[in-house]
């Protein structure tokens, strides 16, 4: 597989892929939000699905709502997903290590996404819950939840629901988009970093926390995510894989954007 040098470090380039979204449904209980309309005098692209995974740390999330925002397009922010349903769980009593009990009251919870970059949202049965699913709590107990494959199927179907209303398209960051929420994404891209790049980031993230533990935990749950039967944590054959350890924010950001500008170019 070619490999290129320079300033973005090496970067890894797959084929191509084909366009669409494949079969999508609608889900009953869990909603898809509103629709993001671009804001007037942001630079619009044409309907493009981006795919963007990659374990934690390796910074998805602020380079794919940076993308979203340069672009023009709708941002998801898939872990958010599973990380409310987790808060759910915990915050009505279901034992989380129970995949039965978990399976059993999966489809209860009313998740609803916002997919505007400069303002992602998530609710939960309509209350705010941005800052609730980031606590350590939830952090700890989310890869016991989200391998249960009940909340998964239903899951995937709300974030393929979303992707197909995304008007004027959308970057979707997860960590199974490319394998099997979006496997026809016009574009996959795969992020990676050292444990320790990654550690350090998470720390400054978090303030305060321990870098050594925070390495630990992040590798103990790459374990989990890669190793769980229902859609691991992988890397899809015709992603690209950008390896950001070396990178600054801005060059990781620069780097989508122009391999969004040469899918499209080649599409034509």
């Amino acid at each position: 597989m070619p490999t290129t040098e320079g300033r973005w470090g090496p970067v890894w380039v797959g084929p191509g892929g084909g366009r669409g979204l494949g079969n999508l449904v609608e889900v009953p209980r869990i909603s898809a939000g509103s629709r993001h309309s671009p804001q007037e005098g942001v630079p619009t692209v044409e309907s493009v699905i981006v795919a963007i995974d990659g374990p934690s740390g390796t910074g998805k999330s602020s380079t794919s709502k940076a993308v979203a925002a340069k672009l023009g397009l709708s941002y998801l922010d898939t872990g958010a997903q599973y990380r409310a349903i987790t808060w759910w769980m915990i915050s009505n009593g279901v034992d989380v290590h129970d995949a039965e009990a978990v399976a059993n009251a999966a489809a209860k919870p009313v998740i609803v996404s916002g997919t505007d970059p400069a303002r992602p949202t998530i609710t939960v049965d309509g209350a705010d819950a941005a800052g609730p699913i980031r606590t350590e709590e939830v952090t700890s107990k989310v890869s016991a939840v989200s391998a249960v494959p009940e909340v998964r199927s239903l899951i995937t179907e709300l974030q393929r629901s979303i992707a197909r209303g995304a008007e004027h398209g959308i970057v979707v960051e997860g960590r199974d988009i490319g394998t099997t929420v979006l496997p026809d994404a016009d574009l996959k891209i795969f992020l990676t970093a050292s444990p320790e790049a990654r550690a350090a980031r998470r720390s400054g993230e978090l303030k305060g926390v321990d870098v050594q533990a925070t390495k630990e935990a992040l590798v103990k749950r790459d374990a989990a995510d890669s190793s769980r039967k229902t859609s691991p944590l992988a890397k899809a054959d015709d992603a690209v894989e950008v390896d950001t350890t070396e990178l600054t924010l801005d060059q990781v950001i620069e780097c989508v954007v122009t391999l969004v500008d040469e899918k499209r170019t080649a599409a034509k």
